[in-house]
């Protein structure tokens, strides 16, 4: 079973015992999937699938922020369950330790010494953590082991 039958019987399921917020999120992810297949005029496969569900799960992740500066609990307990929702169709995430063996692993097979290779380790990891770890985590632990 594809991912994309899954998010259907999900969202069929999440309908049935009435959960609006976890309906929401299935249907906007439904809804980019559906975009990106027209707008380029493929099927995606579950690889593709599992990077947009990423990309919802960070656009909510980034609104909290918005929300909490604005003092609305409301919305970010409402992002919090939509995150909730989604995390189930993503892959493990990885540790931190786990990040940093990677970016050592890149750091290594690069030859990077300074921040001026930080390009050149990116582009080497972030094949290899796609939809398992967030690319500003990475970001972060490659800053802080190459400087």
């Amino acid at each position: 079973m594809s991912l994309k039958d899954v998010l259907l019987s999900d969202m069929k399921a999440a309908m049935k015992d009435k959960d609006v917020l976890r309906k929401n999120a299935i249907q906007m992810v439904r809804a980019a999937i559906l975009q990106i297949e027209k707008d380029k005029q493929i099927t995606l496969e579950d690889d593709a699938i599992i990077e947009v569900i990423a990309k919802e799960v960070k656009k909510r992740k980034d609104s909290i922020v918005d929300f909490e500066k604005g003092g609305r609990q409301d919305l970010i307990d409402a992002a919090n369950a939509e995150i909730a929702a989604l995390a189930g169709y993503l892959p493990a995430q990885l540790s931190e330790e786990e990040i940093k063996e990677l970016v050592k692993e890149a750091i290594s097979a690069t030859a990077a010494s300074s921040m001026k290779d930080m390009g050149k380790v990116m582009a080497y990891i972030m094949p290899k953590t796609k939809g398992k770890a967030d690319g500003s985590v990475v970001n972060g632990i490659v800053k802080s082991l190459l400087s």
